[in-house]
């Protein structure tokens, strides 16, 4: 077997969630809208927790499982627009605060955790850092996931910033170290810029401000890095238009997720296309999970209402669509569970990305293609079969 070609980077960071798909269930996975933006915002979460803790308990959950989910909701709108909780009966084992609200709230009390809405989540809007620069120095902020956002100055020298037009002898002189200065803070900027998108994995660095310091701090970033910036008009002075460049910020990064989607999805038509590395169904992309061959699975956007189930064993290779085929695989008791979440645990279990297909990009990008993905399900391959 010989891998073929490059996969484009569109998939999450999931690698936390590996030992989720390694405990022992049955377990709750919860998904719950959180307004931040409403009146009494606490009690509406509260209220919205009650009605599922009921659907929950009417499933079976233990009174434990949901006493221990009880006192994460009232305050969860502080944190974002949407609360994802998995828990067992030994406790809750993974809390995520969404800045989207999931389509619909939902307990399920299930063998294995539902975790694609939170790989969707984290899909959507990966870590980036803003630059607001000019010749004195930047604002520098990290936006990430898993902690707080970050905030940083650079740069600072300020003598001499201007280049004076009186003429003289010392004119050219005074400009060039005008020009000095500012180069001198532009790579100070630049050297906490890099170090800051290293830290949080930065996935865009959206910058504005004066011209020129922005032409000398991306002419001062490494290469990777360069390619990852986005210019964008706004200026470090406080004049109110933070607002305004934070919508953008957002928009560039939404805009290089889609970017990346983009990519990913071509990349996998494109094996599709040549019958090499890419599998698609159900069947073969189970196949595929089973020999560990997957690089990245892509699943269309999860449905609350889909319950196709499958089969699985203890480890993350034993799945199939039939009793059978798990009993095949050496498991004497092959566990019930849903398709796509079995799928989920395969492709964490053994190293994969797992890319969410949201539904208007599948049928924009199966217009081009020819068609979308059977069942909702592909990959692309590890290495061609």
């Amino acid at each position: 077997m010989e891998r073929s070609g490059l996969t484009p980077q569109a998939a999450a960071d999931t690698s936390d969630l590996v030992d989720l798909v390694k405990a022992v269930g049955p377990f709750l996975s919860l998904q719950l809208t959180t307004e931040a933006s409403i009146d009494n915002a606490g009690q509406r979460s509260a209220q919205r927790w009650r009605a599922l803790r009921d659907e929950a308990a009417a499933q079976d959950t233990p009174v434990e499982v949901l006493d221990a989910v009880d006192p994460i909701v009232p305050d969860a709108h502080l944190q974002g627009e949407g609360l994802a909780v998995v828990a067992s009966a030994g406790g809750v084992l993974h809390v995520e605060h969404g800045q989207r609200a999931p389509e619909r709230d939902l307990a399920r009390w299930a063998a294995l955790p539902s975790l694609l809405p939170v790989v969707e989540w984290r899909q959507q809007l990966p870590a980036y850092v803003t630059v607001l620069a000019d010749r004195e120095g930047a604002d520098l902020a990290a936006y990430r996931r898993d902690g707080p956002d970050i905030h940083q100055e650079a740069g600072g020298d300020d003598y001499p910033l201007s280049k004076p037009n009186a003429g003289g002898w010392s004119q050219r002189r005074i400009q060039e170290r005008a020009e000095n200065t500012w180069e001198r803070n532009a790579a100070d900027a630049a050297e906490q810029v890099v170090r800051l998108a290293r830290r949080v994995d930065a996935r865009v660095v959206v910058v504005a401000g004066d011209e020129r310091a922005v032409t000398l701090l991306q002419e001062s970033l490494p290469a990777d890095l360069s390619e990852r910036v986005v210019i964008v008009s706004g200026g470090r002075s406080a004049d109110g238009s933070e607002d305004l460049f934070q919508q953008k910020a957002r928009l560039a990064v939404e805009l290089a997720v889609n970017a990346d989607a983009d990519a990913l999805l071509e990349k996998f038509r494109a094996e599709r296309g040549q019958d090499d590395r890419a599998a698609e169904g159900t069947r073969a992309v189970f196949a595929a999970l089973a020999q560990a061959a997957v690089d990245v699975l892509l699943v269309a956007a999860d449905d609350p209402d889909d319950v196709r189930r499958a089969w699985f064993g203890p480890e993350p290779t034993q799945l199939g669509t039939t009793a059978a085929e798990v009993r095949a695989l050496g498991v004497d008791a092959p566990a019930e569970g849903r398709l796509v979440d079995i799928a989920a645990r395969a492709a964490l279990g053994t190293g994969a990305g797992i890319h969410i297909v949201p539904a208007s990009r599948a049928a924009r990008r199966a217009a081009g293609a020819g068609a979308g993905m059977e069942g909702g399900i592909g990959a692309i391959l590890r290495w061609s079969t």
